[in-house]
């Protein structure tokens, strides 16, 4: 990570949906301003599909993400951990900034309440954004 960017984490239970859309908007509204870092307490062997089409039809592409294990010195070296339904599982820093999301787990969902799970994420990522990058 680097001196000048913040780092943002997102984090939910299988890195396989709501952290990984968060990620993917992030990289879409922010480049390459912000540092960002997706992982899970129980990673999955691969990211939902829905949330792949359901990020394709807004042109982001999540298809080369990986699920990955959320561990303690990622979040060291974080400046900001989202967290989306991991609870206590979820690695608590003093002097972190936290913020937790209580968005639907799209596992298991359809594409239509997955495509308003996207919607709900990429508002908050904007709010993100402009709190990060002031213009």
């Amino acid at each position: 990570m680097t001196d000048a960017r913040t780092a943002v984490l997102f984090v939910c239970v299988h890195n396989a949906g709501r952290s990984q859309m968060a990620a993917g908007w992030l990289r879409h509204l922010a480049g390459d301003r912000i540092d960002i870092y997706s992982a899970g307490t129980e990673p999955a062997d691969q990211i939902n599909p829905v949330a792949i089409q359901a990020m394709a039809e807004v042109d982001i592409d999540i298809t080369t993400a990986q699920p990955q294990l959320l561990g303690v010195e990622l979040v060291q070296d974080v400046d900001v951990v989202v967290t989306m339904g991991c609870g206590d599982t979820c690695p608590y820093f003093p002097g972190k900034r936290y913020e937790d999301w209580p968005l639907t787990d799209p596992a298991g969902q359809p594409l239509a309440v997955v495509r308003q799970v996207r919607d709900q994420i990429r508002d908050r990522v904007q709010d993100l954004v402009d709190e990060l990058l002031p213009v």
